[in-house]
């Protein structure tokens, strides 16, 4: 059986328009929807019930949520076969948890009230940090949610993990008949120094070496440029703002999942942070090899 699109619930504005999105990944996929309502989700961000709730009371509300998650899917994209589950879980580790089942989690990208300019909630974090499979976590405006700019882009770092995460902006790009901007950022410190000297040798040679990594990262790209068009662009600058700047104008950013334990617990680094916070767009974070 083909692995589902999976995306979590809460009835709140920001969840909703990550279960557009998940519909709209399931069609293009080609994949089954699976809705998750979570009743230890505190009502996504923050809104958890008084003590002394009607338990009955709270499940109805959760049965309704994941109901009417489900007749909002049919009514978009009928084709898409969609099916609820209600669970007694915290909503990251079930949703971590269901990841190594899935082709994609999607989790709505604002956070707590679905306030826009609020940083990401705590949910999408966790879980793109933990996730076995690519997480979507689903922000920006109309315009980026309407998938308007028929571009993806996806940020390039070390070329022997860059596979999956080429992949994966790969296929988006191609389902979306979208064109494929890979982004790869290179710094020569010497410029960076007040009063630097004519460091034009090493400018060039930490270009030179920038340009290779990528075109190392994209040879996977070499299947499908007859329909993709693929657009290397080799930045000077710190990563997180050459893939905050791409992102304003695409549908999606592809980041790799670059991970690292500390003392509490996995952590994702400061550009996968920056992104998930800021971007203009969905963010899609893929484990890397």
């Amino acid at each position: 059986m083909d692995k589902p699109v999976i995306v979590g619930v809460d009835g709140s504005d920001p969840s909703l328009r990550a279960l557009d999105w998940a519909t709209d990944e399931a069609a293009l996929h080609g994949l089954p929807l699976c809705v998750v309502h979570s009743q230890a989700w505190g009502w996504y961000e923050g809104y958890g019930p008084a003590f002394g709730v009607d338990r009955s009371a709270l499940r109805v509300y959760g049965e309704n949520v994941v109901g009417s998650a489900v007749e909002r899917v049919g009514r978009r994209a009928a084709a898409v076969k969609a099916y609820g589950e209600l669970v007694i879980e915290d909503p990251t580790a079930v949703l971590t948890r269901m990841s190594s089942e899935a082709f994609v989690v999607v989790v709505g990208g604002l956070g707590a009230g679905g306030i826009a300019g609020l940083p990401l909630g705590s949910v999408g974090l966790a879980v793109a940090a933990h996730a076995q499979s690519p997480v979507i976590v689903v922000r920006g405006d109309e315009q980026h949610l309407r998938r308007s700019f028929r571009r993806i882009a996806v940020g390039i770092d070390e070329p022997e993990q860059a596979h999956p995460v080429v992949e994966f902006a790969i296929r988006e790009a191609e389902l979306q008949s979208a064109a494929l901007d890979a982004v790869h950022a290179w710094r020569c410190p010497a410029r960076e120094v007040a009063d630097y000297p004519d460091h034009r040798a090493d400018s060039e040679r930490h270009r030179a070496l920038a340009e290779e990594t990528l075109t190392e990262a994209l040879r996977p790209t070499a299947r499908v440029k007859s329909v993709v068009e693929v657009r290397p662009q080799v930045v000077e600058g710190h990563a997180r703002k050459a893939l905050l700047d791409v992102a304003r104008a695409a549908d999606l950013l592809v980041v790799g999942a670059r991970r690292r334990k500390s003392h509490l617990g996995m952590q994702l680094g400061p550009v996968n942070h920056a992104v998930l916070h800021r971007a203009a767009c969905p963010v899609a974070v893929v484990p890397r090899a």
